[in-house]
């Protein structure tokens, strides 16, 4: 046993024999850690899960997706109709108020989105909306969204990443003010921001009859921030948090013999990959301009070994760069990975690096998973040095063409549409590392298709290219370590959402 997990294991046996887990049921409030905070609490003004986990349990959205049957059921809308492939009429509930009072109306939808797509807004996840072209008030319950072109997963985003804000309260506070002090629909309140600690909420008393969320049954949440995964351990042991997840798989195995902890693994959506800078500006004369480098990359590292022996519980090798349940994703035709050192240094070779290269690898979190390309890379003779960053200047460095190798996860904003993955990465966007015309054509194509089986075509080319080229390599499915209170009453999704609005005590 490695020296670092006797000592854990023994801190552990320490705190449990001294602290026995006490969950917060006493005063009905549960506490909730991860590692990272969001950049900004607007929804929009950031793409870190533990926003998107804020954004769902405070903030509604016009449709819901029913996670049981995947069915689309009434939310803020109650009805839509599609008035041509372009154009999208909803009818806009009445009675619902927001957390400051606010009747919330079709003018709030039409100025969230109208905001959101000028350039005004500096909005994040512009991604998550840019289908649209804009949107007007038809009526005093009535919205009408004009589209830019067609798009057949409209409503899958409207079930997902597009909440409604206050129109007035924002107008009047700004992006700043409210980011300070946000104001929702949903089923929990914000009622104090605390940067760089935490968010605190309570259930909203007025929140609207009849919701498909339910009435929340536990009164207080507050999240807080605590990089430090041993700390958060420690913390969950001695009746500090309630929940915590992504504990690596051998800290589980420990939690699992504690007292009243719960240890859960679940799949989801995330998917790892490296992403390459085929373009070259982060290093002059970057050997990644070289489809041969690249594939040799991709040979050099052992998934299934990582997969095995880090990630373990439900993870999946992926060949295709999506998720599997995603409409569009497909692994079929897609050129395959195995690993092979052999072949990679011959690949190494014939691109004029027989004894490798040194290169930058950028990554933000899992920092055991990115060493352990590291070191995969190593044995073939490619030097990569680690540049760990948080995720918002991670994603800024990209961005920048700063990154040569970025380890990156993504959870697609939970949308169970490939145009959430590969449009993010490889539809001409500020993730591109490649704009190939050929792939943003097919991507473009299976985005705007209303027939079904166009669609599925056109994405299967695209990630039939991505990987030929090598531009990317899928990873695997990330499978989270969930570890809680036994007092806690709580199921995990496949789409990484942590529905505490629907958790209880026991």
């Amino acid at each position: 046993m490695p020296l670092r997990t006797l000592t854990l294991a023994a801190s552990l046996a320490t705190l449990i024999a001294a602290h026995p887990a006490l969950a917060g049921k006493a005063n009905d409030t549960l506490v909730y850690a991860s590692d990272s905070e969001p950049e900004n609490v607007s929804p929009y003004h950031n793409s870190a899960r533990e926003g998107v986990i804020l954004a769902r349990n405070c903030w509604d959205t016009l449709l819901y997706r029913d996670p049981k049957d995947g069915t689309y059921k009434p939310m803020l809308a109650t009805a839509w109709t599609w008035a041509d492939d372009t154009t999208l009429d909803l009818t806009i509930r009445e009675g619902v108020v927001f957390h400051n009072g606010d009747p919330l109306g079709p003018e709030d939808v039409a100025f969230t989105f109208n905001y959101v797509l000028t350039p005004e807004a500096r909005t994040v996840t512009r991604q998550n909306v840019d289908w649209m072209k804009s949107v007007e008030v038809t009526g005093p319950h009535t919205v009408r969204i004009h589209l830019k072109a067609p798009f057949p997963a409209a409503l899958e985003y409207l079930a997902g990443p597009t909440p409604i804000f206050p129109a007035a309260y924002f107008k009047k506070v700004g992006l700043d003010g409210f980011a300070k002090a946000p104001i929702g629909s949903g089923p929990y309140r914000i009622t104090k921001v605390d940067s760089g600690r935490g968010v605190s909420m309570e259930r909203f008393d007025k929140y609207w009859p009849d919701s498909p969320l339910g009435k929340p049954k536990i009164g207080k949440l507050q999240f807080r921030v605590i990089p430090d995964g041993e700390s958060r351990m420690a913390e969950l042991m001695t009746g500090g948090v309630d929940w915590i997840w992504r504990v690596p798989s051998d800290q589980a195995e420990q939690l699992r013999a504690a007292p009243n902890i719960t240890v859960l693994n679940s799949e989801t959506m995330r998917v790892g990959f490296l992403q390459f800078d085929t373009l070259g500006r982060a290093k002059e004369n970057s050997p990644l301009k070289d489809v041969r480098v690249r594939q040799a990359i991709s040979y050099a590292i052992d998934r299934k070994a990582m997969v095995d022996n880090l990630v373990r519980g439900a993870s999946r090798v992926m060949n295709a760069l999506c998720f599997v349940d995603q409409f569009g994703c497909t692994d079929q035709g897609v050129m395959r990975y195995p690993y092979d050192p052999a072949k990679a240094k011959a690949l190494l070779k014939e691109a004029g690096y027989p004894n490798g290269f040194e290169i930058d690898l950028g990554a933000y979190r899992e920092r055991d998973y990115a060493e352990a390309v590291i070191g995969y890379l190593g044995a073939v003779g490619i030097k990569a040095r680690l540049n760990y960053l948080r995720y918002a200047a991670f994603r800024d460095s990209l961005r920048a063409g700063k990154v040569s190798i970025g380890y990156q996860t993504w959870g697609s904003f939970s949308v169970l549409d490939v145009s959430a993955f590969d449009g993010v990465y490889f539809r001409g966007g500020e993730e591109d590392l490649t704009k190939d015309p050929q792939v943003i054509a097919d991507l473009q194509e299976g985005d705007g298709s209303t027939d079904p089986e166009t669609r599925k075509a056109a994405y299967a080319k695209a990630l039939q290219r991505i990987a030929a080229q090598a531009y990317a390599l899928p990873m695997f499915s990330y499978s989270t370590n969930y570890a809680f209170t036994s007092d806690l009453n709580f199921t995990a999704q496949p789409d990484e959402v942590a529905r505490f609005y629907a958790a209880s005590w026991k």
